[in-house]
């Protein structure tokens, strides 16, 4: 049964994309974590939303069959795509979503993804109609996230909507060579002495978005922006282009995801040690 909390005013569909290429893992999505395959764990755990749907966008039949095999709803989509918001787009189309319908798209390497941040992101929008967008962030807490180019920061405004996404540290404390961040109004900071600034803290942002299937489909057709092209953050095309996107403030990091063989590993323990 679907957990409560879902998107205010409305159901919403989960949609997840799957490709079979990938550099650093091959055949990702069928890869096996304690007996099924990754892509079916995922959307195990949106089954454990609030979404009146959920259906894999897969690029290759192998998925489909995996996907069936294990009562999993999946269509096959063209594997060109140059994205998964492309093939997201392409995937409501073939449902026949309705352009105000709420998307949210959980990426098929996210088998620890937790079904209560699912439901945050699909109620942001119905909740916030200047968004064309949600996502979620959370609280930095190490220093270490915080320079990694691989962790990605979101600055927001007053109104909790995404000023901009970087690779860089941001924000940037320019008085303490930038090292200095703040969580729960007490400093954290590699040189003491550093005043605090209460309620303030960089944040990471969470990979998880929620769409109107409208704003999906047309999603792609927008011109990629220069800053998208720099930072290598498909989420600054629609900043560029004005739209607005709502940011959901949770208080822990998701699961780990899985790019490589050694999350691969990570992840299998982590599914063992709660079976």
């Amino acid at each position: 049964m679907p957990a409560a909390g879902g998107a205010a005013g409305g159901q919403f569909t989960v949609l997840i994309p799957a490709r079979m290429a990938s550099s650093r893992l091959p055949d990702k999505p069928l890869a096996d974590i304690g007996g099924v395959p990754m892509v079916v764990r995922v959307a195990q755990r949106a089954m454990q939303s609030a979404a009146s749907r959920v259906v894999v966008a897969a690029d290759d039949p192998r998925i489909l069959q995996a996907c069936a095999q294990h009562g999993v709803e999946a269509i096959l989509t063209r594997a060109d795509h140059a994205s998964g918001s492309d093939r997201l787009a392409e995937a409501s189309i073939q449902l026949g979503l309705d352009g105000d319908d709420i998307v949210v798209n959980v990426q098929g390497d996210e088998p620890l993804m937790d079904p209560a941040l699912i439901n945050a992101v699909a109620a942001l929008l119905p909740a916030r109609p200047e968004a064309s967008m949600g996502t979620a962030a959370h609280a930095l807490a190490t220093l270490a996230d915080y320079t990694n180019p691989n962790v990605v920061k979101v600055v927001l405004d007053a109104r909790g909507l995404a000023h901009y996404f970087s690779r860089a540290p941001i924000p940037f404390a320019r008085d303490h060579a930038g090292t200095a961040w703040w969580q729960d109004g007490a400093a954290q900071a590699a040189a003491p002495g550093v005043a605090a600034l209460a309620g303030f803290a960089p944040l990471r942002h969470v990979g998880i978005y929620s769409y109107r299937a409208g704003f999906l489909r047309q999603f792609p057709g927008l011109a990629p922006a220069p800053t998208e092209a720099v930072e290598a953050l498909e989420q600054l095309r629609a900043l560029w282009h004005g739209h607005r996107i709502a940011v959901h403030l949770t208080d822990a990091a998701p699961g780990p995801g899985v790019d490589t063989p050694q999350d691969l590993e990570r992840v299998r323990g982590l599914f063992a040690s709660l079976s």
